[in-house]
């Protein structure tokens, strides 16, 4: 059983790879102003003292209802918050809240009163989606990635893993280290209910799954698997571009390399 000093330097940590994901997503260009949102499952850090916390602000109701995540812990990015500060501030620009006993509205416990992004119902609706599914994944990101956007302005790309299957043929490692591919959501209103109900159904068989016209939602174990998933899935799409912008549409590794690379790396098929 893990000390309570245990417990919050792991929670420490946790934060500070949210920071560093930030850091990383503003360097890329993926975060414009306050774009981009940032959620963490840390219910399983939260000791004794979190748990007693009083609430600093005043309920929220919720759109949705969230059966799996009562007295749940998540830190989360504030609304209009920039990532560039976030990475140098995470608890100016961020808070901890508490998901309520009826599971419909949540509380801010730390360390100001930010209300959390304004897509905390997509976040939210991923995560007790995941936790209801006994999923280890505990870290919810979504950013603008340039190129992912641009080729999601393709219809031919829109098609069902048509875009997953360009992308993991441009460079070996994309499909290593995103094995279930690329889902796609159709346009739909940032922050809606329809994006969450959206994304939940395509989370089922991806990690990562393209708002069209908007950016990338990513789940992982922790931010930086997050972070990493969407980071090779872009470096494709920019070995593709780059292609294009030299005049020629790149070949791709055929069929029986990708499936090559399944076989020998245990990958999903």
């Amino acid at each position: 059983m893990k000390t309570i000093l245990e417990e919050r330097l792991e929670l420490k940590r946790e934060i500070e790879k949210v920071a560093e994901v930030a850091g990383y997503l503003w360097t890329k260009g993926w975060a414009e102003r306050n774009g981009g949102n940032i959620t963490i499952n840390i219910t399983d850090l939260a000791d004794s003292g979190m748990k007693s916390m009083a609430a600093i602000s005043d309920i929220i109701k919720l759109d949705v209802e969230l059966p799996n995540l009562k007295g749940a812990f998540f830190y989360c990015k504030g609304t209009n918050k920039r990532m560039r500060d976030l990475a140098r501030f995470p608890m100016d620009n961020g808070s901890v809240i508490r998901i309520c006993d009826d599971c419909k509205s949540y509380e801010i416990i730390a360390d100001n009163p930010v209300k959390p992004t304004s897509e905390i119902t997509a976040h939210l609706s991923v995560h007790n989606h995941m936790v209801g599914k006994g999923s280890n994944y505990k870290a919810v990101l979504h950013t603008h990635p340039i190129e992912l956007v641009a080729m999601s302005h393709n219809p031919e790309f829109l098609k069902k893993d048509v875009l997953t299957k360009l992308l993991w043929s441009m460079i070996p490692e994309t499909k290593a280290f995103c094995p279930r591919g690329l889902g796609i959501i159709p346009y739909k209103i940032p922050g809606s209910v329809e994006l969450a109900e959206s994304s939940l159904k395509e989370l089922d068989d991806y990690d990562v799954v393209m708002w069209e016209k908007h950016g990338v939602l990513a789940v992982g174990d922790d931010i930086l698997e997050a972070f990493d998933q969407v980071d090779v899935l872009t470096k494709s799409a920019q070995i593709y571009i780059a292609a294009k912008n030299m005049g020629f549409t790149p070949d791709g590794m055929s069929d029986e390399a990708m499936k090559e690379m399944s076989v020998v790396f245990n990958l999903p098929k």
